[in-house]
């Protein structure tokens, strides 16, 4: 049976996002879950989490220090931690599995087993028939929303951190590699905003300023009655339009929602803006998806 249908591409065309249940084998997914168990067990843990800040000053700097490591991330595999999670001397006060929000932003590039169900032939053939080109992979994450403290991601669009002109050729690929509930954080969606533009970028600011990022613009209101859950099995996947409105609730369940996540854009005739925060680099330009 196909993966994705031409009713599929319709309907991801007019609601701005697709739920395509059963996209990985529950096997896929358990292999990708060991393999971030062992990244895990591995990790080093960054200076700026260890140190013992007490002045505003020091504050500051550790401020600056998440800042630069999230800023120059692009082409690395790097930690990303939940709130509350380190003592005051930088010691972890939960399992370290359990301290994590997530893992970016170069899986796809630096992890086998992560590259593989990237570039994979059935990711590939999502990329042809919505009649992709020149794809290229942007960014990827893994994202634990972890039970109890997995937090609230309010409503967004991607086109605000990973901007094109013109727009609309950036598209997220979602798997939940656990099932995704109403309970611990589904995504929510509201279908057909990938029709209305974008009211706010995210941009790196001048050189040697501070804060590294800041916004132009400002996120609308949307009246919560129009978003619309979208529950995914493990192993299923979720297309995202960039330019889509979408959030997830905190997750208030005792079950994790782990996730693997990358972004595709269309390169062919598509100018990557030079102020996104993400940019690539001699290291690790953006790789093709048909490699």
């Amino acid at each position: 049976m196909e993966v994705f249908s031409d009713q599929d591409v319709q309907k991801y065309r007019e609601d701005g996002y697709l739920v395509l249940e059963g996209f990985l084998s529950p096997e896929e997914c358990d292999s990708l879950r060991v393999r971030m168990s062992e990244i895990i067990e591995c990790m080093d843990v960054p200076a700026h989490c260890r140190t013992q800040f007490s002045t505003d000053h020091d504050d500051q700097l550790k401020s600056q220090g998440n800042a630069d490591y999230f800023i120059t991330s692009g082409d690395q595999v790097r930690f990303f931690f939940e709130k509350g999670v380190f003592d005051e001397r930088g010691e972890f006060i939960v399992p370290r599995e359990r301290s994590l929000n997530k893992i970016g932003h170069a899986l796809h590039a630096y992890e086998p087993l992560f590259k593989t169900v990237t570039h994979s032939p059935k990711v590939q053939n999502l990329g042809r028939k919505l009649g992709l080109i020149n794809p290229v992979i942007l960014q990827s994450m893994y994202i634990f929303k972890q039970p109890r403290i997995g937090g609230e991601v309010t409503p967004h669009q991607d086109a605000t951190f990973l901007y094109t002109e013109p727009l609309g050729r950036v598209m997220g690929v979602w798997i939940a590699l656990e099932d995704a509930t109403l309970e611990n954080g589904c995504l929510w969606f509201i279908p057909g905003s990938h029709n209305n533009g974008i009211t706010r970028r995210m941009v790196r600011t001048p050189k040697g300023t501070f804060p590294l990022t800041d916004f132009i613009g400002r996120e609308q209101n949307y009246d919560d009655k129009l978003f619309v859950p979208a529950p995914i099995k493990k192993g299923g996947a979720v297309l995202i339009h960039g330019e889509v409105v979408h959030r997830s609730a905190e997750n208030t369940s005792d079950a994790s929602r782990h996730v693997y996540t990358f972004h595709v854009m269309e390169s062919q005739n598509t100018v990557w803006s030079p102020e996104n925060w993400l940019q690539p680099t001699e290291e690790l330009p953006f790789p093709s998806l048909y490699m």
